[in-house]
Protein backbone atom coordinates (compact mmCIF):
# COMPACT_ATOMS: atom_id res chain seq x y z
CA UNK A 1 0.00 0.00 0.00
CA UNK A 2 1.42 3.57 -0.98
CA UNK A 3 2.10 6.03 1.72
CA UNK A 4 0.79 9.43 2.03
CA UNK A 5 3.41 11.29 4.14
CA UNK A 6 7.12 10.46 5.76
CA UNK A 7 5.48 9.82 8.94
CA UNK A 8 3.66 6.66 7.66
CA UNK A 9 7.09 4.58 6.89
CA UNK A 10 6.98 1.76 9.04
CA UNK A 11 10.37 -0.01 10.56
CA UNK A 12 10.98 -1.61 7.47
CA UNK A 13 11.04 1.32 5.36
CA UNK A 14 13.27 3.05 7.68
CA UNK A 15 15.30 0.31 7.99
CA UNK A 16 16.32 0.01 4.33
CA UNK A 17 16.21 4.37 4.18
CA UNK A 18 19.45 3.67 7.10
CA UNK A 19 20.97 0.77 4.69
CA UNK A 20 21.17 3.44 2.23
CA UNK A 21 22.43 5.75 4.30
CA UNK A 22 25.13 3.58 5.52
CA UNK A 23 26.25 2.32 2.26
CA UNK A 24 26.33 6.55 1.16
CA UNK A 25 28.08 6.89 4.15
CA UNK A 26 31.05 4.54 3.07
CA UNK A 27 30.81 5.92 -0.50
CA UNK A 28 31.43 9.47 1.04
CA UNK A 29 34.39 8.41 3.35
CA UNK A 30 36.63 6.55 0.01
CA UNK A 31 35.72 9.70 -2.22
CA UNK A 32 36.45 12.24 0.43
CA UNK A 33 39.72 10.17 1.40
CA UNK A 34 40.88 10.14 -2.21
CA UNK A 35 40.24 13.96 -2.79
CA UNK A 36 41.77 15.32 0.50
CA UNK A 37 44.66 12.52 0.64
CA UNK A 38 43.77 12.03 4.23
CA UNK A 39 42.22 9.27 6.04
CA UNK A 40 38.56 10.36 6.72
CA UNK A 41 35.59 7.79 8.25
CA UNK A 42 32.33 8.27 9.29
CA UNK A 43 29.94 6.80 11.79
CA UNK A 44 26.91 4.57 10.53
CA UNK A 45 24.39 7.32 10.25
CA UNK A 46 21.14 7.40 11.34
CA UNK A 47 18.08 8.31 9.75
CA UNK A 48 15.41 10.37 11.10
CA UNK A 49 11.90 11.71 10.37
CA UNK A 50 11.56 14.98 12.29
CA UNK A 51 9.13 17.90 11.67
CA UNK A 52 10.57 21.26 9.96
CA UNK A 53 11.19 23.02 13.43
CA UNK A 54 12.73 20.30 15.24
CA UNK A 55 15.31 19.96 12.46
CA UNK A 56 16.18 23.47 12.89
CA UNK A 57 16.39 23.12 16.48
CA UNK A 58 18.39 19.82 16.56
CA UNK A 59 20.78 21.66 13.75
CA UNK A 60 21.59 24.16 16.65
CA UNK A 61 18.38 27.46 16.26
CA UNK A 62 17.07 28.93 13.68
CA UNK A 63 20.02 32.19 13.93
CA UNK A 64 22.75 29.34 13.89
CA UNK A 65 24.62 30.97 10.78
CA UNK A 66 25.62 27.76 8.56
CA UNK A 67 27.05 26.77 5.06
CA UNK A 68 24.66 24.86 2.70
CA UNK A 69 25.08 23.16 -0.95
CA UNK A 70 21.61 22.73 -2.16
CA UNK A 71 21.12 19.59 -4.81
CA UNK A 72 17.93 19.46 -7.25
CA UNK A 73 16.81 15.66 -7.48
CA UNK A 74 14.96 14.64 -11.06
CA UNK A 75 14.92 11.85 -13.89
CA UNK A 76 13.04 8.60 -12.29
CA UNK A 77 13.27 10.06 -8.41
CA UNK A 78 12.97 13.91 -7.90
CA UNK A 79 13.15 16.07 -5.16
CA UNK A 80 16.16 17.83 -2.98
CA UNK A 81 19.49 17.45 -0.88
CA UNK A 82 20.50 19.88 0.79
CA UNK A 83 23.82 19.35 2.83
CA UNK A 84 24.78 21.40 6.03
CA UNK A 85 28.71 21.33 6.60
CA UNK A 86 30.37 21.20 9.84
CA UNK A 87 32.79 24.47 10.61
CA UNK A 88 35.76 22.60 11.74
CA UNK A 89 35.14 19.82 8.82
CA UNK A 90 35.01 22.99 5.96
CA UNK A 91 38.81 24.41 7.88
CA UNK A 92 39.79 20.70 7.48
CA UNK A 93 38.98 20.99 3.75
CA UNK A 94 40.40 24.22 3.19
CA UNK A 95 43.68 23.09 5.20
CA UNK A 96 43.89 19.77 2.83
CA UNK A 97 43.58 22.03 -0.36
CA UNK A 98 46.38 24.62 0.69
CA UNK A 99 43.21 27.66 0.92
CA UNK A 100 44.11 28.05 4.70
CA UNK A 101 41.66 28.14 7.45
CA UNK A 102 38.51 30.70 8.10
CA UNK A 103 37.66 32.23 11.39
CA UNK A 104 33.73 32.16 10.13
CA UNK A 105 31.56 30.99 7.94
CA UNK A 106 31.20 34.66 5.88
CA UNK A 107 34.93 34.29 5.43
CA UNK A 108 34.34 32.05 2.60
CA UNK A 109 35.16 33.84 -0.72
CA UNK A 110 34.77 32.55 -4.29
CA UNK A 111 37.59 30.10 -4.64
CA UNK A 112 36.42 28.48 -1.36
CA UNK A 113 33.05 28.53 -2.02
CA UNK A 114 33.82 25.96 -4.90
CA UNK A 115 35.86 24.01 -2.68
CA UNK A 116 33.19 23.81 -0.83
CA UNK A 117 30.36 23.03 -3.39
CA UNK A 118 32.40 20.23 -4.86
CA UNK A 119 33.33 18.55 -1.81
CA UNK A 120 29.84 18.65 -0.93
CA UNK A 121 28.81 17.73 -4.07
CA UNK A 122 30.92 14.10 -3.60
CA UNK A 123 29.00 13.84 -0.66
CA UNK A 124 25.42 14.02 -2.00
CA UNK A 125 26.22 12.16 -5.11
CA UNK A 126 27.73 9.05 -3.10
CA UNK A 127 24.00 8.82 -1.37
CA UNK A 128 22.26 9.64 -4.99
CA UNK A 129 24.63 6.72 -5.88
CA UNK A 130 23.70 4.31 -3.25
CA UNK A 131 19.93 4.97 -3.40
CA UNK A 132 20.78 4.13 -7.68
CA UNK A 133 22.89 1.22 -6.13
CA UNK A 134 19.92 -0.69 -4.24
CA UNK A 135 16.95 0.73 -6.01
CA UNK A 136 18.42 0.51 -9.69
CA UNK A 137 16.37 3.95 -10.08
CA UNK A 138 17.97 6.01 -12.12
CA UNK A 139 19.01 9.72 -10.58
CA UNK A 140 19.89 13.12 -12.67
CA UNK A 141 21.09 15.84 -10.05
CA UNK A 142 21.77 19.55 -10.61
CA UNK A 143 24.64 21.61 -10.46
CA UNK A 144 25.39 22.33 -6.47
CA UNK A 145 24.13 25.52 -5.74
CA UNK A 146 26.23 26.62 -2.14
CA UNK A 147 24.64 29.50 0.29
CA UNK A 148 25.87 30.74 3.90
CA UNK A 149 22.47 31.79 5.72
CA UNK A 150 21.35 31.49 9.09
CA UNK A 151 19.67 28.17 9.39
CA UNK A 152 15.95 28.88 9.43
CA UNK A 153 16.47 30.77 5.96
CA UNK A 154 18.40 28.03 4.70
CA UNK A 155 15.54 25.34 6.10
CA UNK A 156 12.69 27.88 4.40
CA UNK A 157 14.03 26.40 0.84
CA UNK A 158 12.39 23.03 1.33
CA UNK A 159 9.18 24.42 3.52
CA UNK A 160 8.51 26.02 0.50
CA UNK A 161 9.84 23.85 -2.19
CA UNK A 162 7.73 20.76 -0.42
CA UNK A 163 6.05 21.95 2.39
CA UNK A 164 2.43 21.72 0.82
CA UNK A 165 3.14 18.30 0.43
CA UNK A 166 4.61 16.90 4.06
CA UNK A 167 5.42 18.61 6.78
CA UNK A 168 8.41 16.15 8.08
CA UNK A 169 11.89 15.82 6.42
CA UNK A 170 14.19 13.08 6.19
CA UNK A 171 17.61 13.72 7.61
CA UNK A 172 20.70 11.67 7.35
CA UNK A 173 22.58 12.12 10.92
CA UNK A 174 26.24 10.68 10.93
CA UNK A 175 29.64 12.29 12.15
CA UNK A 176 33.34 12.61 10.19
CA UNK A 177 36.42 11.11 12.34
CA UNK A 178 39.39 12.32 11.30
CA UNK A 179 42.30 12.43 13.46
CA UNK A 180 40.79 11.45 16.33
CA UNK A 181 38.47 13.91 16.03
CA UNK A 182 34.49 13.98 15.27
CA UNK A 183 32.58 16.32 13.47
CA UNK A 184 28.70 16.55 12.69
CA UNK A 185 27.77 15.56 9.06
CA UNK A 186 23.90 16.30 8.06
CA UNK A 187 22.33 15.60 5.08
CA UNK A 188 18.28 16.12 4.41
CA UNK A 189 17.31 14.21 1.78
CA UNK A 190 13.44 15.29 0.65
CA UNK A 191 11.83 13.07 -2.22
CA UNK A 192 8.36 14.37 -3.03
CA UNK A 193 6.13 11.54 -1.88
CA UNK A 194 5.27 9.89 -5.71
CA UNK A 195 9.04 9.24 -5.34
CA UNK A 196 9.40 8.02 -2.27
CA UNK A 197 6.51 5.46 -2.83
CA UNK A 198 8.22 4.16 -6.37
CA UNK A 199 11.69 3.58 -3.95
CA UNK A 200 9.69 1.54 -1.35
CA UNK A 201 8.38 -0.29 -4.16
CA UNK A 202 11.47 -0.92 -5.75
CA UNK A 203 12.97 -1.86 -2.90
CA UNK A 204 10.23 -4.50 -1.81
CA UNK A 205 8.68 -2.34 1.17
CA UNK A 206 5.39 -1.66 -0.56
CA UNK A 207 3.38 -3.08 -3.14
CA UNK A 208 1.80 -0.55 -6.08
Amino acid sequence: MKINSYQEMNGFALDMLREIGSIGTGNAATALSTTLSAKIAMSLPEVKIMGYNQVIDFLGGPEKIVSAVLVHMTGEFSGIMLYLLDFDFVNIVFERLSLGKIERFEDIDEIRSSAVAEISNIIISSYANAVSQLSNISINLSVPAMTINMLGGIMSVPMIEYGYVTDKIMIVDGKFIYNGGEMTSNLIMLPDIKSLNFLLNKLGVING
